[in-house]
Protein backbone atom coordinates (compact mmCIF):
# COMPACT_ATOMS: atom_id res chain seq x y z
CA UNK A 1 0.00 0.00 0.00
CA UNK A 2 1.19 3.45 -0.47
CA UNK A 3 2.72 5.62 1.88
CA UNK A 4 0.16 8.14 1.80
CA UNK A 5 -2.95 6.12 2.06
CA UNK A 6 -1.41 3.88 4.89
CA UNK A 7 -0.71 7.02 7.01
CA UNK A 8 -4.27 8.20 6.29
CA UNK A 9 -5.73 4.72 7.83
CA UNK A 10 -3.87 4.28 10.65
CA UNK A 11 -3.40 7.94 11.74
CA UNK A 12 -7.47 9.48 11.20
CA UNK A 13 -10.06 8.64 13.42
CA UNK A 14 -13.27 7.20 11.54
CA UNK A 15 -15.85 5.85 12.23
CA UNK A 16 -17.20 2.43 10.77
CA UNK A 17 -20.51 0.63 10.58
CA UNK A 18 -20.61 -3.34 11.28
CA UNK A 19 -21.52 -5.40 8.05
CA UNK A 20 -24.86 -6.80 9.90
CA UNK A 21 -26.26 -3.52 10.24
CA UNK A 22 -26.56 -2.69 6.00
CA UNK A 23 -25.97 -4.01 2.95
CA UNK A 24 -22.36 -4.55 2.98
CA UNK A 25 -20.42 -4.20 -0.70
CA UNK A 26 -17.24 -5.48 0.87
CA UNK A 27 -15.54 -2.43 0.55
CA UNK A 28 -14.75 0.85 2.92
CA UNK A 29 -17.85 2.81 3.44
CA UNK A 30 -17.55 5.30 6.79
CA UNK A 31 -20.38 6.36 8.36
CA UNK A 32 -19.80 9.50 10.35
CA UNK A 33 -22.69 8.81 12.94
CA UNK A 34 -21.00 6.04 14.82
CA UNK A 35 -17.90 6.41 17.52
CA UNK A 36 -14.92 8.00 16.00
CA UNK A 37 -12.26 5.79 16.68
CA UNK A 38 -12.33 1.94 15.39
CA UNK A 39 -10.45 -0.21 13.37
CA UNK A 40 -11.29 -0.91 10.14
CA UNK A 41 -9.53 -4.00 7.74
CA UNK A 42 -8.04 -3.29 4.99
CA UNK A 43 -9.06 -4.85 2.06
CA UNK A 44 -6.50 -7.85 0.29
CA UNK A 45 -6.98 -5.71 -3.03
CA UNK A 46 -5.16 -3.09 -1.70
CA UNK A 47 -2.10 -4.15 -0.11
CA UNK A 48 -0.04 -3.99 -2.87
CA UNK A 49 -0.77 -0.29 -3.78
CA UNK A 50 1.47 2.30 -5.56
CA UNK A 51 0.23 5.63 -5.63
CA UNK A 52 -3.19 7.18 -4.34
CA UNK A 53 -5.98 8.54 -6.28
CA UNK A 54 -8.08 10.55 -4.55
CA UNK A 55 -12.14 10.71 -6.36
CA UNK A 56 -13.71 13.78 -5.06
CA UNK A 57 -17.79 12.55 -5.47
CA UNK A 58 -19.68 9.34 -5.32
CA UNK A 59 -21.45 9.69 -8.40
CA UNK A 60 -21.77 8.31 -12.07
CA UNK A 61 -18.74 10.04 -13.28
CA UNK A 62 -16.28 9.71 -9.99
CA UNK A 63 -17.64 5.77 -9.37
CA UNK A 64 -17.33 4.70 -12.69
CA UNK A 65 -13.60 6.72 -13.34
CA UNK A 66 -13.03 5.24 -10.28
CA UNK A 67 -13.54 1.53 -11.69
CA UNK A 68 -11.86 2.59 -14.53
CA UNK A 69 -8.79 3.73 -12.87
CA UNK A 70 -8.53 0.58 -10.64
CA UNK A 71 -9.25 -2.23 -13.75
CA UNK A 72 -6.59 -0.21 -15.41
CA UNK A 73 -4.02 0.08 -12.77
CA UNK A 74 -4.82 -2.72 -9.75
CA UNK A 75 -1.46 -1.55 -7.85
CA UNK A 76 -3.31 2.14 -7.80
CA UNK A 77 -5.22 2.58 -4.14
CA UNK A 78 -8.25 4.39 -5.40
CA UNK A 79 -10.22 6.44 -3.00
CA UNK A 80 -13.42 7.86 -3.41
CA UNK A 81 -15.00 10.60 -0.93
CA UNK A 82 -18.90 11.32 -1.35
CA UNK A 83 -20.39 14.64 1.13
CA UNK A 84 -23.79 12.65 1.00
CA UNK A 85 -25.08 9.40 -0.69
CA UNK A 86 -23.26 7.34 -3.27
CA UNK A 87 -25.00 7.81 -6.57
CA UNK A 88 -28.11 9.50 -5.08
CA UNK A 89 -28.91 11.18 -8.79
CA UNK A 90 -28.26 7.76 -10.40
CA UNK A 91 -31.02 6.45 -7.67
CA UNK A 92 -33.94 9.31 -8.73
CA UNK A 93 -33.31 9.82 -12.42
CA UNK A 94 -35.63 8.45 -14.77
CA UNK A 95 -38.16 8.54 -12.31
CA UNK A 96 -36.50 5.85 -10.11
CA UNK A 97 -35.68 3.87 -14.02
CA UNK A 98 -32.10 5.66 -14.42
CA UNK A 99 -32.33 7.13 -17.93
CA UNK A 100 -29.01 5.65 -18.35
CA UNK A 101 -28.43 6.64 -21.84
CA UNK A 102 -29.33 7.61 -25.84
CA UNK A 103 -29.12 4.93 -27.89
CA UNK A 104 -30.59 7.00 -31.25
CA UNK A 105 -27.70 8.94 -31.33
CA UNK A 106 -24.49 7.30 -31.40
CA UNK A 107 -22.72 9.67 -33.98
CA UNK A 108 -20.56 11.81 -32.73
CA UNK A 109 -21.67 15.00 -34.64
CA UNK A 110 -25.65 13.94 -34.18
CA UNK A 111 -24.57 13.08 -30.05
CA UNK A 112 -22.55 16.34 -29.56
CA UNK A 113 -26.01 18.66 -30.42
CA UNK A 114 -27.73 16.97 -27.58
CA UNK A 115 -25.32 19.59 -25.36
CA UNK A 116 -26.30 23.28 -25.12
CA UNK A 117 -22.86 24.00 -23.20
CA UNK A 118 -20.47 21.42 -25.11
CA UNK A 119 -22.12 20.98 -28.57
CA UNK A 120 -18.76 22.07 -30.17
CA UNK A 121 -16.10 20.56 -27.83
CA UNK A 122 -18.03 17.06 -27.76
CA UNK A 123 -17.83 16.67 -31.55
CA UNK A 124 -13.65 15.47 -31.37
CA UNK A 125 -12.67 12.31 -29.55
CA UNK A 126 -14.95 12.57 -26.41
CA UNK A 127 -17.90 10.12 -27.39
CA UNK A 128 -15.54 7.80 -29.43
CA UNK A 129 -13.24 7.08 -26.43
CA UNK A 130 -16.15 5.82 -24.75
CA UNK A 131 -19.81 6.59 -26.34
CA UNK A 132 -23.12 5.42 -25.84
CA UNK A 133 -22.51 2.08 -27.58
CA UNK A 134 -19.46 1.60 -25.36
CA UNK A 135 -21.62 2.36 -21.87
CA UNK A 136 -24.39 0.14 -23.43
CA UNK A 137 -22.02 -2.78 -23.70
CA UNK A 138 -19.88 -1.96 -20.52
CA UNK A 139 -23.56 -2.20 -18.09
CA UNK A 140 -24.54 -5.60 -20.64
CA UNK A 141 -20.97 -7.18 -19.49
CA UNK A 142 -22.10 -6.64 -15.87
CA UNK A 143 -24.60 -8.26 -15.45
CA UNK A 144 -27.36 -5.32 -16.46
CA UNK A 145 -29.70 -6.35 -19.14
CA UNK A 146 -31.04 -2.80 -21.09
CA UNK A 147 -33.57 -2.06 -23.27
CA UNK A 148 -34.17 0.70 -25.77
CA UNK A 149 -37.60 2.50 -25.69
CA UNK A 150 -38.91 4.37 -28.79
CA UNK A 151 -37.62 7.56 -27.78
CA UNK A 152 -34.41 6.16 -27.60
CA UNK A 153 -33.62 6.53 -24.14
CA UNK A 154 -31.93 3.41 -22.44
CA UNK A 155 -33.09 1.76 -19.03
CA UNK A 156 -32.29 -1.47 -17.33
CA UNK A 157 -35.12 -4.14 -17.92
CA UNK A 158 -35.52 -4.38 -14.60
CA UNK A 159 -37.08 -0.42 -14.76
CA UNK A 160 -34.97 0.03 -11.99
CA UNK A 161 -32.11 2.42 -10.79
CA UNK A 162 -30.73 -0.33 -8.20
CA UNK A 163 -29.66 -2.45 -10.76
CA UNK A 164 -27.48 0.53 -12.15
CA UNK A 165 -26.55 1.18 -8.82
CA UNK A 166 -25.52 -2.50 -7.27
CA UNK A 167 -23.69 -3.07 -10.49
CA UNK A 168 -21.53 -0.31 -10.04
CA UNK A 169 -20.44 -0.64 -6.42
CA UNK A 170 -20.29 -4.45 -7.24
CA UNK A 171 -17.95 -3.66 -9.27
CA UNK A 172 -16.16 -1.31 -7.33
CA UNK A 173 -15.82 -3.95 -4.48
CA UNK A 174 -14.35 -6.37 -6.76
CA UNK A 175 -11.32 -3.81 -7.94
CA UNK A 176 -10.93 -3.11 -4.30
CA UNK A 177 -12.22 0.61 -4.55
CA UNK A 178 -12.14 2.22 -1.12
CA UNK A 179 -14.85 4.48 -0.65
CA UNK A 180 -15.80 7.47 2.39
CA UNK A 181 -19.27 8.85 2.22
CA UNK A 182 -20.58 12.05 4.89
CA UNK A 183 -17.46 13.95 4.17
CA UNK A 184 -16.63 17.14 2.31
CA UNK A 185 -13.07 18.16 0.93
CA UNK A 186 -13.03 21.77 1.70
CA UNK A 187 -9.50 22.69 0.38
CA UNK A 188 -6.84 21.29 -2.05
CA UNK A 189 -3.21 22.45 -2.74
CA UNK A 190 -0.08 21.69 -4.38
CA UNK A 191 2.94 20.70 -2.11
CA UNK A 192 6.53 21.03 -3.78
CA UNK A 193 6.91 17.91 -5.06
CA UNK A 194 3.88 17.95 -7.14
CA UNK A 195 1.65 16.04 -4.59
CA UNK A 196 -2.07 17.13 -3.91
CA UNK A 197 -2.81 17.90 -0.75
CA UNK A 198 -6.33 17.41 0.76
CA UNK A 199 -8.32 18.57 3.58
CA UNK A 200 -11.78 16.71 4.43
CA UNK A 201 -13.88 17.47 6.76
CA UNK A 202 -16.88 15.60 8.61
CA UNK A 203 -20.08 16.47 7.94
CA UNK A 204 -21.65 16.04 11.46
CA UNK A 205 -18.21 17.40 13.73
CA UNK A 206 -15.62 19.94 13.29
CA UNK A 207 -13.08 17.19 12.73
CA UNK A 208 -10.07 17.95 9.81
CA UNK A 209 -8.05 15.05 7.96
CA UNK A 210 -5.34 15.02 5.67
CA UNK A 211 -4.96 13.04 2.74
CA UNK A 212 -1.57 13.62 0.64
CA UNK A 213 -2.63 12.17 -2.89
CA UNK A 214 -0.91 11.89 -6.15
CA UNK A 215 -3.92 12.23 -8.40
CA UNK A 216 -7.07 14.08 -7.68
CA UNK A 217 -10.12 13.48 -9.83
CA UNK A 218 -13.31 15.61 -9.15
CA UNK A 219 -16.31 14.86 -10.03
CA UNK A 220 -18.89 16.39 -7.67
CA UNK A 221 -21.37 17.30 -9.88
CA UNK A 222 -23.10 20.79 -9.62
CA UNK A 223 -21.67 21.00 -5.59
CA UNK A 224 -20.16 23.83 -4.53
CA UNK A 225 -17.84 21.87 -3.43
CA UNK A 226 -15.98 21.19 -6.60
CA UNK A 227 -15.93 24.60 -8.02
CA UNK A 228 -14.48 25.63 -4.53
CA UNK A 229 -11.33 22.53 -5.60
CA UNK A 230 -10.72 24.06 -8.81
CA UNK A 231 -10.46 27.54 -7.80
CA UNK A 232 -8.22 26.39 -5.20
CA UNK A 233 -5.96 24.97 -8.16
CA UNK A 234 -6.03 27.59 -10.55
CA UNK A 235 -9.14 27.20 -13.03
CA UNK A 236 -11.97 29.72 -13.36
CA UNK A 237 -15.38 29.01 -13.25
CA UNK A 238 -18.29 29.84 -15.61
CA UNK A 239 -21.07 30.76 -12.84
CA UNK A 240 -23.55 27.61 -12.36
CA UNK A 241 -27.03 28.39 -13.53
CA UNK A 242 -30.12 25.84 -13.51
CA UNK A 243 -30.99 23.84 -16.73
CA UNK A 244 -33.80 21.48 -17.35
CA UNK A 245 -36.75 22.69 -15.38
CA UNK A 246 -40.13 23.23 -16.26
CA UNK A 247 -42.11 26.81 -16.99
CA UNK A 248 -44.32 28.73 -14.49
CA UNK A 249 -47.10 30.15 -16.63
CA UNK A 250 -49.38 32.76 -16.20
CA UNK A 251 -52.44 31.47 -17.10
CA UNK A 252 -55.15 30.38 -14.17
CA UNK A 253 -57.37 28.22 -16.65
CA UNK A 254 -54.18 26.06 -17.35
CA UNK A 255 -54.95 23.95 -13.82
CA UNK A 256 -57.73 22.16 -15.30
CA UNK A 257 -55.79 21.04 -17.86
CA UNK A 258 -53.08 19.43 -15.44
CA UNK A 259 -52.55 15.92 -16.65
CA UNK A 260 -52.89 16.78 -20.21
CA UNK A 261 -50.37 15.11 -22.38
CA UNK A 262 -49.47 16.24 -26.23
CA UNK A 263 -47.29 13.69 -28.08
CA UNK A 264 -45.80 16.56 -30.63
CA UNK A 265 -46.14 20.05 -30.09
CA UNK A 266 -43.86 22.92 -31.44
CA UNK A 267 -42.64 25.46 -28.65
CA UNK A 268 -40.68 28.39 -29.48
CA UNK A 269 -39.57 31.04 -26.56
CA UNK A 270 -39.32 34.31 -27.48
CA UNK A 271 -36.99 36.83 -24.57
CA UNK A 272 -36.65 40.63 -24.65
CA UNK A 273 -32.93 40.41 -23.93
CA UNK A 274 -32.20 37.85 -27.02
CA UNK A 275 -32.09 40.39 -30.15
CA UNK A 276 -30.70 37.38 -32.34
CA UNK A 277 -32.35 34.29 -33.83
CA UNK A 278 -31.14 31.14 -32.07
CA UNK A 279 -32.83 28.13 -33.55
CA UNK A 280 -32.49 25.68 -30.45
CA UNK A 281 -35.09 27.93 -28.98
CA UNK A 282 -37.62 26.33 -31.22
CA UNK A 283 -38.03 22.52 -29.78
CA UNK A 284 -40.47 19.78 -31.44
CA UNK A 285 -41.93 16.88 -29.18
CA UNK A 286 -43.67 15.42 -26.33
CA UNK A 287 -45.36 18.24 -23.54
CA UNK A 288 -47.33 18.00 -20.11
CA UNK A 289 -49.88 20.69 -18.67
CA UNK A 290 -49.44 20.45 -14.90
CA UNK A 291 -51.05 22.45 -12.02
CA UNK A 292 -47.98 25.32 -12.48
CA UNK A 293 -47.76 25.26 -16.08
CA UNK A 294 -46.11 23.63 -18.95
CA UNK A 295 -43.37 20.32 -18.72
CA UNK A 296 -42.55 17.59 -20.92
CA UNK A 297 -39.46 17.29 -23.57
CA UNK A 298 -40.40 19.96 -25.61
CA UNK A 299 -40.38 22.33 -22.26
CA UNK A 300 -37.23 21.00 -20.60
CA UNK A 301 -34.89 20.89 -24.16
CA UNK A 302 -35.62 24.49 -24.90
CA UNK A 303 -35.08 25.61 -20.99
CA UNK A 304 -31.47 23.45 -21.71
CA UNK A 305 -31.04 25.80 -24.52
CA UNK A 306 -32.37 29.02 -23.22
CA UNK A 307 -30.70 28.24 -19.77
CA UNK A 308 -28.33 31.31 -19.48
CA UNK A 309 -30.95 33.88 -21.53
CA UNK A 310 -33.82 32.87 -19.25
CA UNK A 311 -31.52 33.50 -16.00
CA UNK A 312 -30.51 37.07 -17.56
CA UNK A 313 -34.42 37.32 -18.45
CA UNK A 314 -35.51 36.72 -14.44
CA UNK A 315 -37.52 33.66 -16.11
CA UNK A 316 -39.75 35.78 -17.83
CA UNK A 317 -40.63 35.49 -21.41
CA UNK A 318 -43.48 34.67 -24.21
CA UNK A 319 -43.97 30.84 -24.75
CA UNK A 320 -45.56 30.56 -28.95
CA UNK A 321 -47.26 26.29 -28.84
CA UNK A 322 -48.27 24.69 -32.26
CA UNK A 323 -50.71 22.02 -31.25
CA UNK A 324 -50.95 20.12 -34.62
CA UNK A 325 -47.09 21.17 -36.09
CA UNK A 326 -48.00 18.77 -38.72
CA UNK A 327 -50.86 20.03 -40.12
CA UNK A 328 -50.71 23.75 -42.05
CA UNK A 329 -52.85 26.86 -40.88
CA UNK A 330 -54.59 26.85 -44.00
CA UNK A 331 -55.82 22.82 -43.54
CA UNK A 332 -56.72 23.82 -40.08
CA UNK A 333 -58.96 26.46 -41.24
CA UNK A 334 -60.47 24.22 -43.67
CA UNK A 335 -61.10 21.33 -41.24
CA UNK A 336 -62.88 23.63 -39.16
CA UNK A 337 -65.05 24.74 -42.14
CA UNK A 338 -65.68 21.10 -43.00
CA UNK A 339 -66.82 20.46 -39.30
CA UNK A 340 -69.15 23.70 -39.28
CA UNK A 341 -71.38 22.14 -42.10
CA UNK A 342 -71.11 18.51 -41.32
CA UNK A 343 -72.11 18.85 -37.30
CA UNK A 344 -74.41 22.09 -37.66
CA UNK A 345 -76.80 20.68 -34.85
CA UNK A 346 -74.11 19.66 -32.62
CA UNK A 347 -72.17 21.53 -29.75
CA UNK A 348 -68.90 22.73 -30.37
CA UNK A 349 -67.99 21.09 -26.84
CA UNK A 350 -68.99 17.11 -28.31
CA UNK A 351 -67.85 17.43 -31.81
CA UNK A 352 -63.97 18.35 -31.71
CA UNK A 353 -62.52 17.64 -35.19
CA UNK A 354 -60.90 14.19 -34.75
CA UNK A 355 -57.69 15.61 -37.49
CA UNK A 356 -56.59 17.51 -34.45
CA UNK A 357 -56.10 14.47 -31.45
CA UNK A 358 -56.66 16.22 -28.88
CA UNK A 359 -58.79 15.72 -25.70
CA UNK A 360 -61.69 17.25 -24.61
CA UNK A 361 -60.36 19.55 -21.67
CA UNK A 362 -58.12 20.93 -24.32
CA UNK A 363 -60.85 21.54 -26.60
CA UNK A 364 -62.95 23.52 -24.06
CA UNK A 365 -60.01 25.53 -23.03
CA UNK A 366 -59.36 26.67 -26.52
CA UNK A 367 -63.23 27.62 -27.17
CA UNK A 368 -63.26 29.37 -23.23
CA UNK A 369 -59.67 31.34 -24.42
CA UNK A 370 -61.23 32.95 -27.94
CA UNK A 371 -64.31 33.06 -25.93
CA UNK A 372 -66.96 30.98 -27.60
CA UNK A 373 -69.48 29.37 -26.04
CA UNK A 374 -68.82 25.59 -25.85
CA UNK A 375 -72.38 24.75 -25.75
CA UNK A 376 -73.86 26.74 -29.12
CA UNK A 377 -74.27 24.54 -32.44
CA UNK A 378 -71.55 24.58 -35.06
CA UNK A 379 -73.89 26.26 -37.19
CA UNK A 380 -74.14 29.25 -35.28
CA UNK A 381 -70.08 29.76 -34.89
CA UNK A 382 -68.96 32.54 -37.04
CA UNK A 383 -66.27 32.39 -39.66
CA UNK A 384 -64.41 34.94 -37.35
CA UNK A 385 -63.99 32.74 -34.27
CA UNK A 386 -62.97 29.64 -36.53
CA UNK A 387 -60.19 31.78 -37.25
CA UNK A 388 -59.48 32.88 -33.86
CA UNK A 389 -59.12 29.01 -32.91
CA UNK A 390 -57.04 27.95 -35.55
CA UNK A 391 -54.47 30.31 -34.46
CA UNK A 392 -54.88 29.36 -31.04
CA UNK A 393 -54.19 25.66 -32.03
CA UNK A 394 -51.50 27.11 -34.49
CA UNK A 395 -49.86 29.90 -32.29
CA UNK A 396 -51.00 29.74 -28.87
CA UNK A 397 -49.06 32.34 -26.87
CA UNK A 398 -48.44 31.65 -22.95
CA UNK A 399 -46.34 34.09 -20.95
CA UNK A 400 -43.78 32.81 -18.96
CA UNK A 401 -43.55 33.90 -15.42
CA UNK A 402 -41.01 31.92 -13.68
CA UNK A 403 -39.29 28.20 -13.50
CA UNK A 404 -41.10 25.84 -11.66
CA UNK A 405 -39.85 23.34 -9.05
CA UNK A 406 -39.63 20.41 -11.62
CA UNK A 407 -38.47 17.04 -9.45
CA UNK A 408 -35.51 15.94 -11.62
CA UNK A 409 -34.23 19.32 -11.53
CA UNK A 410 -30.77 18.69 -11.16
CA UNK A 411 -28.72 19.39 -14.15
CA UNK A 412 -26.61 22.68 -13.94
CA UNK A 413 -25.54 25.18 -16.91
CA UNK A 414 -21.98 26.22 -16.00
CA UNK A 415 -18.33 24.50 -14.14
CA UNK A 416 -14.92 24.46 -15.36
CA UNK A 417 -14.80 25.62 -18.89
CA UNK A 418 -13.75 23.30 -21.56
CA UNK A 419 -11.14 25.39 -22.23
CA UNK A 420 -9.08 24.58 -19.91
CA UNK A 421 -9.05 20.41 -20.03
CA UNK A 422 -7.98 18.15 -22.53
CA UNK A 423 -10.92 16.30 -23.47
CA UNK A 424 -8.69 12.99 -24.79
CA UNK A 425 -7.07 12.91 -21.13
CA UNK A 426 -9.76 15.30 -18.83
CA UNK A 427 -6.72 16.31 -17.28
CA UNK A 428 -5.99 19.97 -16.37
CA UNK A 429 -4.11 22.02 -18.60
CA UNK A 430 -3.41 24.24 -15.45
CA UNK A 431 -2.44 21.17 -13.31
CA UNK A 432 -1.27 18.12 -14.19
CA UNK A 433 -2.45 15.07 -12.86
CA UNK A 434 -5.71 16.98 -12.08
CA UNK A 435 -8.52 15.96 -13.92
CA UNK A 436 -12.10 16.40 -14.41
CA UNK A 437 -15.34 14.65 -15.07
CA UNK A 438 -19.15 15.24 -15.13
CA UNK A 439 -21.36 17.88 -14.39
CA UNK A 440 -18.59 19.78 -12.79
CA UNK A 441 -17.89 20.66 -15.96
CA UNK A 442 -19.29 23.29 -18.14
CA UNK A 443 -20.99 20.67 -19.75
CA UNK A 444 -25.18 19.59 -19.54
CA UNK A 445 -27.37 17.91 -21.87
CA UNK A 446 -30.98 17.76 -22.95
CA UNK A 447 -33.28 15.23 -21.38
CA UNK A 448 -32.72 11.74 -22.60
CA UNK A 449 -30.00 9.94 -21.17
CA UNK A 450 -27.25 12.67 -22.43
CA UNK A 451 -26.15 14.36 -18.74
CA UNK A 452 -25.68 10.75 -18.03
CA UNK A 453 -23.71 9.45 -21.17
CA UNK A 454 -21.46 12.79 -20.41
CA UNK A 455 -21.01 11.34 -16.88
CA UNK A 456 -19.72 8.15 -17.87
CA UNK A 457 -17.82 9.25 -20.96
CA UNK A 458 -15.82 11.40 -18.83
CA UNK A 459 -15.54 9.07 -15.95
CA UNK A 460 -14.08 6.78 -18.64
CA UNK A 461 -11.62 8.81 -20.46
CA UNK A 462 -10.71 10.33 -16.80
CA UNK A 463 -9.66 6.85 -15.15
CA UNK A 464 -8.19 5.55 -18.26
CA UNK A 465 -5.21 8.37 -18.14
CA UNK A 466 -4.84 8.25 -14.57
CA UNK A 467 -4.46 4.59 -14.54
CA UNK A 468 -2.15 4.55 -17.72
CA UNK A 469 0.05 7.34 -15.96
CA UNK A 470 0.08 4.93 -12.81
CA UNK A 471 1.52 2.10 -14.76
CA UNK A 472 3.95 4.58 -16.52
CA UNK A 473 5.03 5.53 -13.07
CA UNK A 474 5.28 2.02 -11.84
CA UNK A 475 7.57 1.00 -14.48
CA UNK A 476 9.47 4.01 -13.89
CA UNK A 477 10.09 3.02 -10.40
CA UNK A 478 10.99 -0.24 -11.72
CA UNK A 479 13.50 0.58 -13.98
CA UNK A 480 14.83 2.80 -11.31
CA UNK A 481 15.39 0.12 -8.76
CA UNK A 482 16.93 -2.06 -11.53
CA UNK A 483 19.76 0.38 -12.31
CA UNK A 484 20.15 0.83 -8.69
CA UNK A 485 21.14 -2.73 -8.50
CA UNK A 486 17.84 -3.39 -6.46
CA UNK A 487 15.74 -6.22 -6.55
CA UNK A 488 12.08 -5.17 -7.14
CA UNK A 489 9.40 -6.41 -4.85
Amino acid sequence: MSFALTRFILHLGFSCEKPSNRRSYGFLLLNPKRSPFCSAAIPPAQKTGEGLLVVVGGGAAGVYGAIRAKTVAPHLDVLVIEKGKLLSKVKISGGGRCNVTNGHYTENLILAEHYPRGHRELRGSFFSTHGPTDTMTWFSEHGVKLKTEDDGRVFPISDSSSSIIDCLLSEAKQKGVLIQTGKVVTSASRDVGGNFLLKAEKRTTNYMENLKADYLLIASGSSRQGYVLATQLGHSIVDPVPSLFTFKIEDSRLAELSGVTFLKVRVKLKLENVQTNIPQLVQVGPMLVTHWGLSGPAILRLSAWGARHLFSSDYKGDLLVDFIPDIKMEEVKSILMKQKHQFTKQKLLNACPLEFGIVKRFWTYILDREGVDANILWASISNNSLIGIASLLKQCMFRVMGKGQFKDEFVTAGGVPLSEISLSTMESKIQPHLFFAGEVLNVDGVTGGFNFQNAWSGGYIAGTSIGELALMKKEADFGAKVEQGKTPS
